[in-house]
């Protein structure tokens, strides 16, 4: 028998080879990438999990980002968010850069993925979106001068809170911190962060917030389902099968007091000045990722403002500091979303990733 005539008895062998998994097809990208320098060696057990992790968390975010666009009534992008539809060379690029970082998007506050479309490869790109704890990742593997320890904290109205600061007769920062009533504590009047060098404590640092300042970090388009506050009241019309505003308003308590702590907290690690030494191709291969990403949804709100259309945008899931996160933690949807939470207009991600503790978003 021919191998011509083996090959014709045997059509869906070849099938098969041809359409392997979608696992395995990202697999084996992100190892061709982890060992594509000379003299690299197969990738670890961890390396591999990384990976692993990476394609669930993108996976679900696929899932959802399309749920989403098939709920949309106005403003429908043609192009179904999937796995045939995404740059997969960029995203393996992307994956073993965040994950020889350290990054591991099962852990709690990591990093999360977010697509979104390149309108100039009609493809969709992943944005990686930094959870707090990745922000402290990056901040000590990469800092210039590391603290050995840094304390975060909000201050209410019934603490005793008292600054220390460095002059001509006290040669080390530092503060005074009691809560007297912990059960008691009243309105939050503001936060501090506290950097701590044990080899050298005249280089300890305290850096004090008032809410004021810390609100100035709040996101533009906060979601008040984490920050608290009214919105829009929605209920099921049984006519048209959507969800629809009622015109009422009501009140949510939302997570305020988690989420100022983490604002204060990311402007602790954010603080610390990355040094240019240790900068290698995974770190600015990550800040490259950040720019695109910020970069393509400036171009989608202009392009949504030139329309004439108001588009809302949902949550990704991660809270971001507004000074450097807040475009990249909105995608847009469109109104009349099937369900009440993601009809709120503008609201946050990242930090993401299905990821809480105590009970809060992310934590």
């Amino acid at each position: 028998m021919t191998a011509q005539t083996k090959k014709q008895e045997n059509p869906t062998t070849e099938v098969a080879k041809q359409q392997e998994p979608m696992s395995v097809r990202f697999m084996n990208m992100v190892v061709k990438e982890f060992t594509s320098g000379v003299g690299e060696v197969a990738l670890t057990n961890f390396q591999k999990r990384l990976a692993q992790n990476y394609f669930i968390a993108t996976n679900q975010a696929l899932s959802k980002a399309e749920a989403k666009r098939q709920a949309k009534t106005k403003n429908k992008d043609p192009l179904p968010i999937v796995w045939a539809n995404v740059n997969m060379e960029q995203l393996a690029l992307d994956v073993v850069a965040a994950a020889r970082v350290g990054l591991d998007p099962a852990q709690k506050n990591h990093i999360s993925m977010v697509p979104y479309k390149n309108n100039n490869t009609n493809k969709y790109d992943i944005g990686f979106i930094d959870g707090y704890r990745g922000i402290e990742m990056k901040a000590c593997k990469y800092g210039l001068d590391v603290p050995s320890s840094v304390t975060v904290e909000l201050v209410y109205a019934n603490d005793h809170f008292k600054p220390i600061k460095k002059d001509t007769k006290n040669r080390v920062e530092s503060y005074e911190f009691d809560i007297p009533n912990p059960f008691d504590r009243g309105e939050i009047v503001g936060g501090f962060y506290y950097h701590a060098y044990n080899e050298n404590p005249t280089k300890n640092k305290l850096v004090m917030m008032t809410l004021k300042e810390i609100l100035k970090r709040k996101p533009t388009y906060a979601s008040t389902d984490f920050w608290g506050g009214e919105k829009d009241e929605w209920v099921y019309d049984e006519k048209t099968s959507k969800n629809k505003k009622t015109g009422n308003k009501i009140q949510v308590d939302g997570w305020f007091e988690k989420m100022c702590l983490k604002t204060v907290f990311r402007a602790a690690f954010g603080d610390i000045t990355i040094d240019s030494q240790k900068i290698d191709d995974d770190y600015l291969r990550l800040k490259q990722m950040e720019s695109s990403f910020a970069e393509q949804e400036i171009q989608d709100e202009i392009d949504a403002e030139a329309n004439g259309e108001y588009i809302d945008v949902d949550s990704v899931e991660v809270v971001q500091d507004a000074e450097t996160e807040t475009v990249k933690n909105e995608q847009k949807q469109a109104e009349n979303a099937p369900e009440n939470n993601k009809n709120d207009a503008k609201t946050e991600k990242s930090e993401s990733s299905q990821q809480t503790m105590g009970g809060g978003p992310n934590w």
